[in-house]
């Protein structure tokens, strides 16, 4: 690709600063947040803004991803199922007031909510109990082996200003309608939410009641984000100076960064599958040329998809090497993981058309295939790629893109017949993946992004079981009987797991993390 930096930079005037303070983070990605209502809409780039902001009881160490102290100090298992945690003493929110008890047993039943999307999150909390100002107890009816995990994920917000602002309830991410927390934050972190122009700008300061000041080396005073949808133009806004950070490079542009003095690509693998799902619900797709039936239903069907795509050639020419093909939904550094789970299916034209044909279908058929535009590395570019490789085999696939900000709603109601979706793991847990992506829908963050709305007894049984064995050997054994029934079944088309670079001038320091996320704690500007 070939461009002139300094003229793309130019049309950014109008939305990156002018200037900013030696200490000022300004920071690119391809999106904007979609909500700042932290139980909202569970999406990774909101999930790395809000935690500059909120924070979570427990926090993950950027090394090692054990769970850590944050908000909580001390935690005991009292009984199987029931946990008590001592709260830090002397944290205040952002405009000064305490951080207490009543605060923590708010957040965490508020993120139980119905219109919540992070109810995965809160399995196997059935209440929480106030014990005095700084303990509170988290009972459940079954002892729930990922716990710990789970809280990293958990942000806390003031009762008293959600109560004060009418947002007790989190936002319904699939309706336009908006409550106070939708636009506005107060939380604990280290920084404040100081203006949100959607889509164009978010701007945060230091937070001056920081409880983490002192304690960790952050030295940044203001993060200014800046989305920018153009792979082009976050590059020239890099190399020009405008931007010191952006979280997604475009893969075309990274040998210029390397190659510029001045700048450096941080990159590793991430824990997130990008993978394939499909509509086993309905009974007629909408706009297939199939009628009167959905052909996704049969496995025969969904293994020829699978088997048409030619994943290493997508690795090597659409994602240039920055990608790990995977038989499996989860990607290695997930609890669960092994290599006799992670086995594809072989790239097999002639063995797809086959099973086509045996499924009724000797000439294919049109189906709509759904893909976000700016998510994922090259997301546009893969179903594109993956379109042509099934034109090959007689599926003639209606490709439509969206910006993710429309994407992700619209998949969310079950709108499309074939999507694009990655999937991340903060808890490091594959009953993570599997409770949201292959259990059926229901109650309790099951299924919650099944949307395909895949359905099987016997994985149900297996998922339930995996969520409140506690014996990691028994635990373990049972994922993995799961993964491989999921290669059997081929409810989703893993594809591969994603290899993250980042791309920063050298004044930027800060560890990689596996969760694509900024450890705003950690981070330091030269």
């Amino acid at each position: 690709m070939h461009f002139k930096p300094l003229v793309l930079a130019a049309a950014l005037v109008a939305t990156l600063p002018l200037a900013a303070n030696a200490n000022t983070l300004r920071f690119a990605r391809s999106g904007d947040v979609t909500t700042w209502d932290v139980h909202a809409h569970n999406l990774g780039p909101n999930n790395t803004l809000h935690s500059a902001v909120y924070d979570t009881l427990l926090e993950y160490n950027s090394k090692t991803f054990k769970p850590e102290a944050a908000l909580a100090t001390e935690w005991k298992q009292t009984s199987p199922t029931q946990l008590r945690l001592s709260l830090r003493k002397g944290v205040k929110f952002s405009d000064g007031s305490d951080f207490t008890a009543d605060d923590a047993v708010f957040s965490l039943e508020r993120a139980k909510a119905k219109t919540s999307n992070y109810a995965v999150y809160t399995q196997g909390i059935d209440k929480v109990v106030k014990v005095d100002s700084h303990t509170i107890d988290i009972v459940s009816n079954l002892p729930n082996p990922v716990l710990l995990n789970q809280l990293t994920e958990l942000r806390m917000m003031s009762r008293a200003w959600a109560e004060a602002n009418k947002s007790t309830e989190p936002k319904d991410i699939k309706s336009k309608d908006e409550n106070f927390a939708h636009r506005n934050a107060l939380g604990t972190g280290p920084f404040v939410l100081k203006s949100w122009t959607p889509d164009q700008r978010a701007v945060l300061q230091a937070n001056p009641h920081w409880w983490g000041k002192g304690k960790f080396p952050t030295n940044v005073t203001e993060v200014i984000q800046t989305p920018i949808k153009s792979d082009a133009t976050r590059t020239a806004a890099l190399l020009s100076g405008e931007v010191d950070f952006v979280i997604d490079p475009s893969l075309q542009d990274l040998a210029r960064v390397r190659q510029t003095p001045n700048l450096q690509v941080l990159e590793g693998a991430e824990y997130r599958t990008i993978f394939l799902g499909m509509d086993q619900f309905r009974d007629e797709l909408p706009g297939a040329s199939v009628k009167g039936k959905n052909p996704l239903k049969d496995v025969r069907v969904r293994k020829a998809l699978y088997q048409a795509i030619d994943i290493n050639t997508i690795q090597r020419v659409v994602l240039r090497g920055l990608a790990q093909p995977t038989g499996a939904l989860v990607a290695r550094q997930v609890n669960g993981w092994t290599a006799k789970a992670d086995v594809r299916w072989p790239y097999d034209a002639a063995a797809a058309q086959k099973l086509l044909a045996e499924a009724g279908y000797p000439q294919g058929f049109e189906v709509d295939f759904a893909c976000s535009a700016g998510r994922y590395i090259n997301d546009e570019q893969l179903c594109q790629a993956i379109t042509a490789q099934w034109a090959k085999v007689g599926i003639k696939a209606k490709l439509r893109t969206q910006p993710f900000a429309t994407y992700f709603p619209m998949i969310q109601r079950n709108e499309a017949s074939i999507y694009l979706l990655g999937w991340g793991v903060p808890t490091f847990d594959a009953l993570y993946s599997l409770q949201s992506l292959v259990r059926s829908p229901g109650a309790g963050g099951d299924g919650n992004f099944n949307l395909g709305r895949f359905s099987d007894p016997q994985q149900d049984a297996l998922i339930e079981r995996i969520k409140k064995e506690t014996d990691h050997a028994t635990r373990n054994a049972l994922i993995e009987k799961a993964l491989l029934a999921e290669h059997q079944l081929i409810s989703h088309i893993p594809l591969y797991n994603q290899v993250i670079p980042w791309a920063a001038t050298k004044k930027v320091q800060l560890p990689h993390r596996a969760d694509n996320r900024i450890d705003w704690r950690l981070l330091k500007v030269n």
